[in-house]
């Protein structure tokens, strides 16, 4: 198994300072690419990313090297898991154009939205019928969710728990399937600060743990406003590579 470790987006102006000194932006995927080994993308949450630029995506980036999407918010936000299956195949269609370097899906629940298990089981069925051949995390940001019965749900239909650190909603750190799918978005100023080494140092131990266990490992770095991101996902990674035998290195 591996583990996958990156930012949350790539395209931040703010970023020349941290990433891109001397990097033309049409360089600046090509130039991410080769610092992290994993980038997910944050746009598909907003916007139908055309299929040429997945293509695009697709050959300037290594070989071993992997994105993952974020669910667009019309499945999340709008529809709030109703009816899902035609949004879900147009995130799916063009998106094919990563080929296997598209490793899972994470959907962002909104943090005003309450469990509903009727809705959660049809989104679940709507995955599973649209897209059964890809992995797929869920981030629940209200503590209604956190509960066994949906564990139990999100196990039997192989979604990961998205395990999401923030000020402003809590944090479950369930874990439902042998891919571990972690989103850090600042632990006391959402988007913006940074991580201290002994935090970094306890989630590195954290991803040991889950690695020792077979799983699959994703982490990405959302406090990107100042630029942590960047610093965070590096000291992040080399704190875990200090704790693994060298042949586990992705």
């Amino acid at each position: 198994m591996r583990y996958f470790i990156g930012t949350s987006g790539w395209r931040y102006k703010s970023w020349r300072a941290h990433l891109y000194q001397g990097v033309p932006e049409r360089a600046w995927l090509a130039h991410a690419s080769r610092v992290f080994n994993a980038l997910e993308v944050n746009g598909s949450f907003y916007t139908r990313i055309k299929p040429e630029t997945y293509r695009r995506w697709y050959e300037e980036t290594p070989a071993d090297f992997c994105f993952t999407l974020k669910g667009h918010r019309f499945v999340t936000h709008y529809k709030r898991l109703r009816d899902t299956a035609p949004s879900i195949a147009m995130l799916r269609d063009p998106a094919r154009e990563l080929g296997d370097k598209l490793r899972a899906v994470v959907w962002q629940l909104p943090a005003n939205f309450v469990a509903d298990v009727p809705k959660l089981d049809g989104f679940l069925a709507d995955l599973h019928q649209e897209w059964p051949d890809m992995r797929h995390a869920l981030e629940l940001r209200h503590r209604s969710w956190f509960n066994d019965d949906v564990a139990k749900r999100l196990r039997s239909a192989r979604v990961a728990v998205c395990i999401a650190d923030a000020p402003d909603f809590p944090m479950w750190r369930e874990v439902t399937t042998d891919l571990v799918y972690v989103r850090l978005h600042g632990h006391t100023r959402k988007y913006a600060s940074s991580y201290s080494r002994p935090h970094l140092e306890r989630w590195a131990l954290d991803a040991q743990h889950w690695l020792d266990e077979g799983r699959e490992v994703h982490v990405y770095f959302d406090n990107d406003a100042e630029g942590a991101a960047v610093r965070n996902a590096r000291t992040f990674r080399a704190e875990l590579e200090a704790l693994l035998p060298k042949t586990r290195s992705a």
